[in-house]
């Protein structure tokens, strides 16, 4: 069987091709995806700072709560959006272990040097107390120590960057007022340490230790304790006996590569969301991969239907008919695997280097790149082929050989039962999902669930492709036969009699449509619709927004003193939970806050905002079961937990978050406590807003024109992580589009030449073929458009309670793409098979 087998593929090459493509493609997706959730579950994170400390003491990262299940308990656990502060006196429990030679406590704080015009030297730019040198490989290579409060010294690169040297001064904005220092050293790493002349990938501001303590803003506490071990201590014991001494503090023990998540925590919390994201982007990938490749290989066998039929006729047993095309199958799975997967290393590095280009991801978490992802695509791959394989021959294989060479030669006339049910079913399915979806309030929920039903709305419609076709193309032969009676009646009647194969083509086009519309339009739904409350509900005139940390609270308060000013609102941004839910937050001053924001308040009111207070919106309230005059337990960043009173329940939490807290309360818990914006309300000038701002030069005086215009930006940064993830699935489905439709009029060249011979021009062949993709072109956007719009509807009701926002010009250039790929798709073979003299090609091996 193997040998007939093999025999097959040598004498068909052409049928197999574009099974080869497919699966090659879908080898290519699902080593990529698993490289992705490979690195976020084993991805390195690399230590750039804490070199020189052997062990590293730092508060839990993670905040925990009990879950039972089935009469037991398990402890569940979450990372915190922002670093767990450390009690400094856990440091006089460390003091005189045997092998620790020095105990280092350490500060770590937003501080970034200014350009006289107001712009930020450099990336990431941390501010520490020199005292915690040691830990890092820098040491003075010029100057000395700061001593007094208002001297620094800088890292060489951030020093060259700033045109500063030794006695020079420089404009530092950290967590206060932005100050002049005077430089009095440049640090640079010691010969060995990482990144030659600076960290590549973070500067470093050092600080006289009681200006540290101030800038850090939480008294009695440190982000992280070192430890400078003896030479030729034994770490791992040493790290045992740091553990046993810390025991009961909730404390976490770190060495070696565990020190580096510690350094970066924006590395470690990433690791999450890109397990979330290669996991949910395999699974969508690996749906798409089978329907294509099912699609594929059944579109090849019906191609096959003639000698199929004949090795029934001759003796063979379905059983033996089904090993065939399995082996088929296998053969073209492994041939397309091996090539497909090295090809996915390959993609996985392309699609890493674009999300730490939009910032979806930081480049301190390394890419893993090891041999499981493309083991385990070949393996996906062979299973996908011969699963494909051996459902495209389950019809074939079951007829009684005289029926099988009648529909070789005459079709099937209809589509079975049991592929009826199946799409019946499977468009039950599909109803089903769009209710589920209705019901899904949260983009986390929601997104996995919208592309899991635009997937099962595909199969249906492959399954009962034949029946939507023949119905379709007996409506629009009408309009062809009216607009060309020559080659309109000839499509019309090609399409009519070839439903299945008409159906095999318009299966990928419109899953394309389909697909491309929601991954498109989910994002441009949602950001249209938290634009929208955004806007609606931000009553300020004028916006406050800076470059570097933020806007500091002494520049809030110089606008306040301008005359005409009557509301200001300082504004941070964050992440909380409440019980196990995470949810977008923002901490705004509660004085004059109705003047800035309408929030659409449902119940209670903003003007009882207090320090113990919570404004919560209708999505958070329903999730938690809380209404106003209830206490909402809240754990906050760093993990403090604190119950609040809710005072109001409002509906535009798209635009502002779901939780409205006290600025005092989000900022004391934030690695960044500087306000991210500042809302002014008033009829004072812009002009009168910046020369009050004059000692704040890195802050801007924006309008609602320019407000509306960063908001734009910001989302569509967050837009781009979603189409680079997703584009993939795009790509893949228009290779599809284009290797099926090649496939189906490559097939044809008989059919052409037949035309040719009983007197039809070269020219009137192509337009036949020109009205029958039209034909496709029209169902195919059809079908896709119907599918797209309900899953979209869905989707808008549940996460805005509106509908959809689908731009016309981006839904046109949806339509043009799909239709440009099908008219080359078939134009080009089309082209190539004319070529040929029709007698040859009558008489030409298929």
């Amino acid at each position: 069987m193997f040998a007939l087998a093999m025999s097959t593929l040598r004498a068909r090459k052409g049928a197999f091709v574009g099974a080869f493509v497919a699966l090659l493609c879908a080898a290519a997706m699902v080593t990529a995806c698993g490289a992705l959730l490979d690195t976020g579950l084993r991805g390195r994170i690399p230590t750039e700072r804490y070199t020189g400390a052997a062990v590293l003491v730092t508060a839990d990262q993670e905040v925990h709560w009990d879950e039972s299940k089935k009469g037991k308990t398990k402890v569940k656990s979450k990372p915190l959006t922002e670093r767990a502060w450390l009690d400094a006196a856990t440091t006089g429990r460390l003091t005189g272990l045997a092998g620790v030679r020095a105990v280092v406590p350490e500060l770590t704080f937003p501080a970034q040097v200014l350009l006289p015009g107001g712009r930020a030297v450099g990336g990431d730019s941390f501010g520490h107390a020199w005292d915690s040198a040691p830990l890092t490989p820098f040491a003075l290579r010029e100057g000395r120590a700061p001593a007094s409060a208002d001297e620094v010294v800088l890292d060489a690169a951030l020093a060259r960057g700033a045109g500063a040297r030794v006695d020079s001064t420089v404009t530092v904005q950290s967590t206060d007022t932005p100050r002049t220092y005077r430089v009095v050293g440049l640090a640079l790493p010691q010969a060995g340490a990482p990144g030659g002349e600076a960290l590549s990938r973070q500067s470093s501001v050092f600080f006289a230790a009681p200006e540290a303590q101030r800038l850090a803003g939480h008294p009695g506490r440190v982000s992280v304790i070192g430890l400078l071990a003896e030479p030729g201590t034994d770490i791992a014991a040493l790290r045992g006996r740091v553990a046993q001494a810390l025991a009961g503090t909730g404390a976490k023990v770190r060495t070696g590569d565990e020190r580096g998540p510690v350094e970066f925590l924006g590395a470690d919390k990433a690791r999450v969301g890109l397990v979330s994201l290669g996991a949910a982007l395999g699974g969508t990938s690996l749906l798409v991969a089978m329907l294509v490749v099912v699609g594929t290989f059944a579109l090849s066998i019906q191609q096959r239907s003639r000698e199929l039929a004949l090795l029934r006729a001759v003796g063979a047993t379905p059983r033996q008919l089904r090993r065939l095309v399995g082996r088929e199958a296998l053969v073209v799975g492994l041939l397309a695997a091996v090539p497909g997967a090295f090809a996915g290393l390959g993609l996985a590095r392309w699609m890493y280097g674009r999300f730490v280009a939009v910032g979806a991801l930081p480049d301190t978490l390394e890419l893993t790149l090891s041999a499981f992802p493309p083991c385990a695509a070949v393996l996906a791959t062979l299973l996908a082929a011969w699963a494909a394989a051996r459902v495209s021959a389950r019809r074939p294989s079951q007829v009684r050989p005289t029926e099988a060479l009648a529909e070789a030669a005459a079709g099937k006339p209809r589509p079975g039962a049991v592929r009826l049910t199946v799409g019946a079913l499977i468009t039950v399915g599909y109803v089903v999902l769009l209710l589920v979806l209705r019901g899904l309030e949260t983009e986390a929920a929601a997104t996995p669930v919208t592309y899991l039903t635009v997937v099962l709305a595909a199969v249906a419609v492959a399954l009962l492709g034949p029946l939507t076709t023949r119905a379709a193309t007996a409506v629009l032969g009408l309009v062809t036969r009216a607009v060309s009676p020559a080659a309109g009646f000839l499509a019309a009647s090609n399409t009519r009699a070839n439903a299945q194969r008409l159906a095999a083509v318009v299966t990928p086009l419109s899953l394309a449509v389909a697909m491309t519309s929601t991954i498109l339009f989910t994002q441009t739904t949602a950001d249209h619709a938290a634009r929208e409350q955004a806007v609606a509900g931000s009553v300020a005139g004028q916006v406050l927004a800076a470059s570097g940390p933020g806007v500091p609270a002494a520049a809030a308060e110089a606008v306040r003193a301008v005359p005409g000013v009557d509301g200001v609102t300082e504004v941070v941004r964050t992440a909380v939970r409440a019980g196990r839910d995470k949810f977008p937050a923002q901490g705004v001053t509660p004085q004059g806050l109705a003047r800035t924001l309408d929030l659409d308040v449902i119940s209670g009111s903003l003007d009882a905002m207090a320090e113990d207070t919570v404004a919560v919106s209708r999505l958070a309230a329903e999730t938690r079961s809380v209404a106003v005059g209830d206490t909402l337990k809240v754990t906050l960043g760093d993990g403090t937990e604190v119950a609040l009173r809710v005072v109001a329940v409002y509906r535009r939490g798209l635009g502002f978050g779901d939780l409205t807290l006290p600025r005092a309360l989000v900022a004391a818990h934030t690695d960044n406590p500087i306000s991210g914006s500042v809302l002014v309300h008033g009829t004072a000038a812009p002009a009168a807003l910046q020369t009050a701002l004059r000692d704040f030069p890195a802050v801007r005086v924006l309008d609602r024109r320019q407000t509306d215009a960063a908001r734009q930006a910001q989302s569509t940064t967050r837009a781009q992580v979603n189409y680079v993830a997703m584009g993939l699935i795009i790509a893949f489905t228009g290779i599809a589009v284009v290797n099926t439709l090649v496939m189906a009029t490559s097939a044809r060249r008989r059919e052409f030449a037949l035309l040719r011979l009983v007197g039809t021009t070269r020219r009137q062949v192509r337009a036949v073929l020109r009205w029958e993709t039209l034909t496709v072109v029209l169902l195919a956007v059809a079908l896709g458009t119907a599918v797209a719009y309900l899953t979209l509807g869905a989707f808008a009701t549940g996460m805005t309670g509106g509908s959809p926002y689908v731009p016309p010009l981006s839904y046109l250039g949806v339509i043009g793409a799909a239709a440009a790929l099908a008219f080359a798709a078939t134009g080009l073979p089309l082209r190539a098979a004319l070529r040929t003299a029709a007698v040859d090609a009558i008489g030409a091996r298929e």
